[in-house]
């Protein structure tokens, strides 16, 4: 091969292939090492000059040994890095398409779900099929008639390594951009991976459908169960993301059903009626997801009433006062009390007729001492007056 400074000639090119095609997967390897660490970072022309117009060629054989071999798992990461020499070459999708047509992206796809693949060799895969994506719209479309979108989403999900999480959701979110032909299959795959077990993965999603949302003239009505489901997250960044969903999705024709699963949260509750002294007795039950769940419900209700006098009233409409005076009165979870009274004070000061409902419904010393301790009651709360927030016979739907 060539020196640093002077092109090959064909001869020592032809001579390279051929020690190439008679060597074990020793020799192999050991070009691929000594390739790698002279032409990482080369251009198209660089690396034509380094094969005497003919890299093509090496580019073919680096395929063919990978798909032949990857499952072994030997020599993969030095192969993945090598043919990432060809792909990340700028300025030349010609490499892209040459490995397209000798079935590198399948091989690809397959070695993001093989049982042996390490996730640096996952992730190095990743940065590739990301190299064919970026190089235009139909590459794009290539991977997601390869099956591609559903193989890169369990990737992100099963994997164990934030470095491979992170590039799967780059991927998907390359391939979202300027394609239009399978947007809706890639907003609805974000929209299965918020059920994943991973919370990094629960994470990812949640922002690329931020990104995503944005781009979409509609919402689809699967996408409002599982981000109210995220709210259940003891993962506070996973549970802020689901927030921020929410507040971008109020735009969208999936509203009403957003607004009334929200409220619906804030009442996980068993009813117990007990016929004595004619007064029924109502028990706050839920594990610690179901609560925290809860609070996040009523911080989401907050934020959306404090930005739109729409919203609040089409809140109020569905009940959500007496709903966050019941939340008030989880003496079980701290939070959800401090979440519902920061709500409810939002809709109090800004409606009168509400603060009167209020006082009314709850007693002037009860409302009084919230009113003055918004965010601290519940540490002074009795169980008298939880149960009169549990209790609590509020009914307006309308300001």
């Amino acid at each position: 091969m060539s020196t640093q400074k002077d092109p090959a000639n064909i001869g020592q090119v032809l001579s390279f292939l051929r020690e190439w095609d008679r060597g074990d997967k020793a020799v192999r390897g050991r070009m691929l090492n000594t390739f790698v660490s002279r032409n990482s970072g080369k251009t198209s022309v660089e690396l034509e000059l380094e094969f005497a117009q003919v890299a093509s060629l090496f580019l073919a054989r680096l395929t063919t040994w990978m798909k032949l071999t990857y499952m072994c798992g030997t020599f993969l990461g030095i192969q993945l890095k090598a043919i990432g020499i060809f792909l990340s070459a700028s300025s030349h999708d010609q490499y892209v398409m040459e490995f397209l047509e000798d079935g590198g992206v399948l091989t690809l796809l397959e070695i993001l779900g093989h049982s042996r693949s390490k996730e640096k060799e996952k992730t190095e895969a990743l940065c590739l099929l990301l190299a064919v994506s970026n190089a235009g719209r139909k590459y794009k479309e290539i991977i997601c008639e390869s099956h591609g979108v559903t193989a890169i989403a369990e990737c992100l999900a099963k994997s164990n390594t934030n470095e491979t999480q992170e590039t799967a959701a780059a991927l998907l979110e390359s391939i979202f951009h300027g394609n239009p032909k399978y947007q809706n299959q890639i907003y609805k795959g974000l929209i299965a991976l918020m059920t994943c077990r991973s919370p990094k993965a629960q994470q990812l999603a949640l922002h690329n459908l931020h990104t995503v949302q944005c781009r979409m003239k509609t919402a689809h009505c699967s996408i409002v169960q599982p981000v109210l489901n995220m709210l259940r997250s003891l993962h506070l960044e996973v549970q802020d993301d689901a927030i921020h969903l929410i507040l971008e999705l109020k735009c969208y024709d999936v509203r009403p059903l957003l607004l009334t699963g929200l409220v619906t949260l804030l009442r996980p509750i068993e009813e117990v009626q007990n016929h004595m002294e004619e007064s029924e007795m109502i028990k706050m039950t839920g594990t610690l997801p179901v609560f925290v769940q809860q609070a996040a419900a009523a911080k989401a209700i907050r934020l959306l009433a404090k930005n739109s006098d729409e919203l609040s009233r089409e809140l109020l409409s569905l009940g959500v006062i007496r709903h966050l005076l019941c939340t008030m009165g989880n003496r079980d979870h701290a939070d959800s009390q401090i979440q519902a009274s920061l709500a409810l004070e939002q809709f109090v000061r800004s409606y009168p007729v509400i603060e009167e409902h209020v006082q009314r419904g709850i007693g002037s010393t009860l409302f009084e001492a919230f009113m003055n301790q918004t965010d601290t009651l519940c540490m002074n709360m009795d169980e008298t007056q939880a149960e009169i927030l549990l209790t609590n016979k509020v009914n307006i739907t309308e300001a």
